[in-house]
């Protein structure tokens, strides 16, 4: 099934069923108002909420309306928790590269991750407000899960059984804000903003053949002013699957109803065309583009977002249709 969260002027806004072809939605209400709630109860919520989904998707619920993106809210407007991961190395690779750093064995064997805010999170088609160009304004195109409890020591194996929901994000960087936090040796804060999350989340099934092993084996699109610069395969070169990321938070604590874990950038490796490394899948986040450049020039050329640009990412299945809607947001300033 898909859910999506309607803003209603309060912080968790209002949960709706939306059709699998994304044209039409229908209120939760009487069976759960928020998501939150549908979470910490999935064993007896979960089979109501698929009931109205498939009346939903045969025309025969009965105060079905149109499905408007714009009125989302993140799917999970607050949570209690969001860690991101860096799940797919050839990004650290490249980033590394460009600075000639290795990339420590460990990052191999031990997934990368941090922990980011998530007493606020920003909407689909809300704009990204951030104070100054000067930060290095980029976007990140990711996938991430919403999960149910996963009992600290979880496997791998059992941390995939706890997943309830999959989405898109765009975990928002300050690439310029980076160094110097970095540089304390306590991981990032000022540059991670709000993140921004797909209108709609799916369950696993709605995936199909696509779901194996944690992974979603699709192709991310990311569209930045109009200009299609990405169109990453998101499975492959996934080097951690889902269930891995989980069951390394789960190491040493539970992971409760309403975490979110993200998958970090999308990356793809590049080949050699003609003595010279190409990366023809493109890029899910400026600051790779930058590194490209840097490993074929000596220097980056692309220059971070400006106030007014526009970033859209999007997954489509197989058939071509979108699944979890699009992000569609613009870089703005704080108003006066």
């Amino acid at each position: 099934m898909k859910l999506a969260t309607y803003k209603d002027g309060s912080r968790d806004g209002q949960l709706v069923v939306v059709s699998r072809d994304l044209a039409t939605a229908h209120y939760a209400t009487g069976i759960a108002d928020r998501l939150q709630q549908a979470l910490d109860d999935w064993g007896f919520v979960a089979p109501q909420l698929q009931d109205l989904y498939e009346a939903l998707n045969q025309g025969k619920a009965r105060h079905a309306f149109q499905f408007e993106p714009q009125r989302c809210m993140a799917p999970l407007p607050r949570a209690y928790q969001w860690a991101d991961g860096s799940a797919y190395i050839n990004h650290v690779e490249l980033v590394r590269a460009a600075r000639k750093a290795e990339v420590p064995q460990t990052f191999y064997t031990d997934p990368l991750m941090y922990q980011g805010g998530s007493d606020d999170f920003i909407g689909p088609c809300d704009d990204v407000v951030v104070p100054s160009e000067d930060y290095g304004i980029d976007f990140e195109a990711e996938i991430a899960v919403i999960t149910g409890d996963v009992p600290m020591l979880s496997t791998p194996e059992q941390a995939l059984e706890g997943i309830r929901l999959l989405m898109l994000a765009n975990d928002v960087s300050l690439r310029n804000l980076i160094p110097a936090e970095l540089a304390k040796g306590f991981g990032f804060f000022q540059s991670k903003p709000a993140t921004a999350f797909s209108p709609v989340a799916v369950t696993p099934d709605e995936l199909g053949d696509a779901w194996q092993g944690g992974r979603v084996h699709l192709t991310l699109q990311s569209t930045w002013n109009g200009r299609k610069v990405g169109l990453c395969e998101a499975g492959p070169e996934m080097t951690f699957h889902f269930g891995q990321l989980i069951a390394h938070i789960c190491k040493t604590r539970n992971v409760r109803a309403g975490s979110i874990v993200g998958s970090g950038t999308v990356s793809n490796k590049g080949v050699e065309k003609d003595g010279r490394m190409d990366w023809p899948k493109g890029y899910s986040c400026i600051a790779e583009k930058r590194a490209i450049e840097t490993i074929q020039d000596g220097k980056p050329s692309t220059e971070f977002m400006k106030f007014g640009d526009t970033i859209q990412i999007e997954m489509k299945g197989r058939d071509g249709k979108s699944i979890f809607g699009a992000i569609d947001q613009k870089i703005a300033a704080p108003s006066a």
